[in-house]
């Protein structure tokens, strides 16, 4: 057979080839170079004279480390050396079109928080020790709602309520351990309580359609009310019997309490930590991990999709929520099982919302929300250890520190995030 008079069909040809330029946001270089000038401008204008000591271990450790003293305007001045020199190096990074990786973010934080520390407690010695023991303490209830944002908004929920899961908690938690004698009882009714306000959330706006962050400051509200009332009504006449919750002591785990600096900070701590740690470890496994997980983020990014899949949609939503609720509830739970043993008219101070801003600030990432929880909590250590410390920082400053960090994380250092596709949208099933 002859080919003669054929014309071979001509070979595919590739498309255009189109280069794309990756987006990388601008506002960390940005954020670092106002951060690092207004340090130098501090010690060009208040400077301070004599050395600043880091004690780095506790009296009671089995390892002593050694005291370190550093003259204050040297090292200041070193440490704010270090940190243009990061900075020079994130705008290095945004020129070549690259984003500032997260190791960097960490030292510079570290570096420019040294700095601040050693011209801040000039002439003083901060027990590093004590300090980082503090936010860690102070970051378990806003850790443990951040867990509980994350599940939510994952599944397509916008929890506003986290404020009321953590109010409620810590309500149920201090007149159930009164009641039973029992702190871990009190935990359990403080998971109860926190799923209980999550039932409500999804009840009008997962099946009854409400906007979700208008049920949710509705749900704040009421719970303020509510356990404000009770509080006012049952617990204050009988504080004895209904608000005397046992606490949970301190549990240090051997061989790792003893290791200098991490051990005191981590490993010294009581059983709602350690059930902290448990959590995170189990909720970041579970998204990511679990075929549990996948439903999660599919019903969150396209419940549409999932639906056609055979995935019960808002079922899966109100399952979900509800665990959130209660790992809630167990930050709750720690206000009046270990830090105060007993309740008090609106004691959560709004850590709610600061834990819903870690959501956002970790990108809905439990791991990355555990880490904006943990810098929100050593916020609020950090002007209590500068105030006993007789810092020239204005006490006004400092009772606001932790706010302006919060701000200042989301609307700065956050860059470009994504929310689920479908959170805070109901599913309406055709």
């Amino acid at each position: 057979m002859t080919t003669a008079g054929l014309t071979p069909a001509p070979a595919p040809t590739a498309g255009p080839v189109v280069d794309t330029v990756p987006v990388v946001s601008k506002k960390t270089p940005i954020i670092f170079g106002v951060l690092t000038v207004g340090m130098a401008l501090i010690l060009l204008f208040e400077g301070q004279s004599g050395e600043t000591t880091f004690r780095l271990a506790a009296r009671t450790d089995f390892v002593q480390l050694p005291e370190l003293t550093v003259p204050t305007m040297a090292g200041a001045w070193t440490l704010t050396v270090v940190c243009a020199l990061l900075t020079a190096e994130s705008v290095r990074r945004y020129l070549a079109r690259r984003r500032t990786p997260l190791w960097l973010l960490a030292v510079y934080a570290v570096a420019w928080m040294a700095a601040f520390l050693t011209w801040a407690a000039a002439g003083e010695s901060v027990p590093v020790v004590g300090l980082l023991a503090g936010s860690i303490a102070l970051a378990v209830p806003l850790v443990f709602g951040a867990l509980g944002g994350v599940l939510g908004e994952r599944s397509g929920v916008v929890n506003i309520a986290i404020d009321g899961q953590l109010l409620f908690g810590a309500f149920a938690a201090a007149m159930i351990g009164s009641v039973t004698g029992s702190p871990w009882v009190g935990l359990v009714a403080a998971m109860v309580a926190g799923a209980l306000v999550a039932l409500v959330l999804g009840l009008f706006a997962i099946t009854y359609f409400v906007d979700q962050v208008i049920v949710g400051v509705v749900l704040n509200v009421l719970v303020i009310g509510l356990t404000s009332f009770l509080f006012s009504q049952v617990l204050a006449p009988n504080s004895e019997s209904l608000n005397t919750p046992p606490r949970f002591p301190r549990v240090p785990i051997p061989v790792l309490g003893d290791i200098p600096l991490i051990g005191p900070v981590f490993f010294r701590q009581t059983a709602v930590v350690y059930l902290l740690y448990i959590a995170v470890a189990l909720v970041a496994f579970a998204l990511y991990r679990t075929r549990w997980g996948l439903r999660v983020r599919a019903v969150g990014e396209h419940p549409k999709a999932a639906d056609t899949v055979g995935i019960k949609v808002n079922r899966t939503r109100y399952r979900t929520i509800l665990v959130a609720g209660a790992v809630a509830g167990m930050g709750g739970a720690f206000y009046t099982l270990v830090s105060v043993p007993q309740f008090n008219r609106e004691m959560t101070g709004g850590a709610g919302y600061i834990a819903l801003a870690a959501v956002i600030f970790g990108k809905w990432d439990p791991i990355r929300a555990t880490l904006a929880a943990l810098l929100f909590g050593f916020a609020s250590n950090l002007q209590g250890v500068l105030a006993v410390l007789g810092s020239p920082v204005p006490s006004q400053f400092m009772l606001m520190l932790p706010y302006v960090v919060t701000i200042f994380a989301v609307a700065g250092l956050v860059g470009r995030s994504r929310p689920p596709a479908a959170d805070g949208v109901p599913y309406r099933k055709e």
